[in-house]
């Protein structure tokens, strides 16, 4: 069940933090006096919480705008049925994947790569860096924040000094820098996102997955620590990422066989590029083995006969 955060003293009135956990992006509600908004929706097996909590939360208002930091499908997945619940909702994407969104590429998306689901949704406006939108009666800046999504953005509020990070920076982190994985050189831009938000300095972050929280300098400091071991050692990074991705589809299975599990990597592009790209000196059947009792060694998961459950 979601956490409320809304009751954080740091925060103003008209914004609702729904904490969801690692499956679906936390949502953050505006009520202003004029519309109401929310940024990212969560993922896709969420999608009817997702809705029953903005209903709840908007007392018989409508929802007026649906807003995207980026396109990754925890972020995203509650997008298509907030539109069928409320048909004149307005959705705000950043630009870079519009093309994709209009076409509805889901290769392109990432979605069938990483063997996770997202309904097709529509994309009305762009939210681009350098502009500023209005939420909850006050402006926000928009902030490119490449790294973990080449794509992302950031949302920030300069009277109050709150940030909507994403997953640029969490209390404890950042996320998956997944086009690193994928050939780019993109831990310098986790870095220069960094340099952004220290710039920023926000008094109150908002992150993707997690609590909202209020010291960001001790954030930044920790997120440059991991940044650095991930320089150092790129296969620690790829290990990394390779064990989210399972555990994330864990997340939404909460348990599944041995054998379909492996069919299912095998299935999936993502899961093949990792593999052939970082791990090629292992053979596809132990580096998964190995993966699944990394998972049960650190308690994400429990190993129970033939089936992984999630922990």
């Amino acid at each position: 069940m979601p956490t409320p955060a809304s009751a954080a003293p740091f925060l103003p009135p008209e914004i609702a933090v729904l904490e969801r956990g690692w499956l679906s992006a936390n949502n953050i509600l505006f009520i202003g006096h004029y519309d109401t908004a929310v940024v990212d929706t969560g993922y896709c097996s969420h999608a009817e919480q997702t809705v029953a909590l903005v209903q709840a939360a908007l007392g018989g208002r409508p929802l007026d705008r649906v807003l995207n930091t980026h396109l990754h499908s925890d972020h995203c997945g509650g997008n298509a049925a907030l539109q069928k619940t409320w048909p004149r909702v307005l959705t705000s994407i950043p630009p870079g994947q519009a093309r994709h969104v209009r076409q509805w590429d889901a290769c392109a998306l990432s979605y069938t790569p990483t063997g996770q689901q997202c309904p097709p949704f529509r994309a009305d406006t762009l939210l681009d860096p350098g502009s500023c939108v209005l939420l909850g009666d006050r402006t926000w800046q928009v902030h490119a924040a490449p790294g973990h999504d080449t794509h992302s953005v950031v949302l920030f509020e300069p009277r109050d000094a709150i940030l909507i990070s994403a997953d640029a920076l969490w209390e404890n982190g950042f996320g998956v820098v997944f086009p690193e994985l994928e050939g780019e050189d993109a831990f310098a831009q986790v870095g220069a996102t960094l340099d952004l938000i220290e710039r920023l300095a926000p008094r109150t972050v908002i992150p993707g997955h997690g609590p909202v929280f209020a010291d960001a300098p001790r954030a930044i400091e920790g997120a440059r620590r991991r940044l650095d071991g991930f320089v150092r050692n790129p296969h620690k990074h790829a290990l990394y990422a390779a064990k989210v991705l399972l555990k994330y589809k864990l997340l939404e299975w909460q348990q599944i066989s041995l054998a379909d599990l492996t069919a299912w990597t095998l299935a999936t592009p993502y899961f093949g590029m990792l593999h052939a790209r970082h791990f090629g000196d292992q053979g596809q059947d132990d580096w998964l083995q190995g993966l699944m009792d990394d998972l049960v060694r650190s308690g994400a998961a429990v190993r129970r006969g033939e089936l992984l459950h999630n922990a």
